[in-house]
C-alpha cells in the first residue's frame, strides 16, 4: 500500500520513527514534509497530503501534530478527505470500517508503541462496504459538492 506522511514541527520526532517502523514492509511510505524540527504551519502539509490522495499518489494518509486535532481539521476542508482524529486502535478500526477513513491523524503525545498499534490496525481494516455506511459516506460528498459551489 502506498501511504502518504506529513507533521508539523511537534509531530516531525514521531513521524520519522512511523517511517522507520515501516522501513522492511510492503507499504510504500512518501513523505511529504515536514523536513525538521523547524516551526512550521500543519495546514500546509495536510493540504499537500489530501491532493495527493486525490490525486492518487497514495491511497491513505498519516498526519501528525501536537494534538492531531488541527491536522484533522485541515485534511477534512479538502474534498472526498475522511480524516479521522483517532487515540486508540478501536477508533482507527471504527474509522475505516464504518466511514471509510482515508487520513488518520495523530498526537505526536501519543507512544510510539501505540501508535504501532493503531497504524497497523487502521491499515489492515477494510471498509465494510454495507449499504448504510455507503449512503452516509454520500450524504457527507453530497454536502461537500453543494457547499462548495
Amino acid at each position: 500500500m502506498k501511504i502518504g506522511i506529513i507533521s508539523d514541527h511537534r509531530g516531525y520526532k514521531t513521524k520519522m520513527e512511523i517511517i522507520k517502523h515501516f522501513k522492511n514492509t510492503d507499504h510504500i511510505i512518501k513523505d511529504y514534509g515536514t523536513k525538521s524540527k523547524e516551526v512550521t504551519d500543519y495546514p500546509k502539509y495536510a493540504f499537500i497530503l489530501a491532493n495527493k490522495i486525490n490525486e492518487k499518489d497514495v491511497e491513505i494518509g498519516i498526519a501528525i501534530c501536537g494534538s492531531g486535532i488541527g491536522m484533522s481539521i485541515a485534511c477534512n476542508k479538502v474534498r472526498d478527505i475522511r480524516c479521522a482524529h483517532v487515540h486508540n486502535y478501536k477508533e482507527a478500526e471504527l474509522a475505516r470500517f464504518h466511514n471509510d477513513a482515508n487520513v488518520i491523524a495523530l498526537s505526536s503525545k501519543i507512544p510510539i508503541f501505540k501508535i504501532k498499534k493503531i497504524l497497523k490496525k487502521f491499515i489492515n481494516t477494510d471498509f465494510s462496504d454495507e449499504k448504510r455506511h455507503h449512503k452516509r459516506i454520500q450524504m457527507i460528498s453530497d454536502y461537500e459538492k453543494k457547499e462548495k459551489i
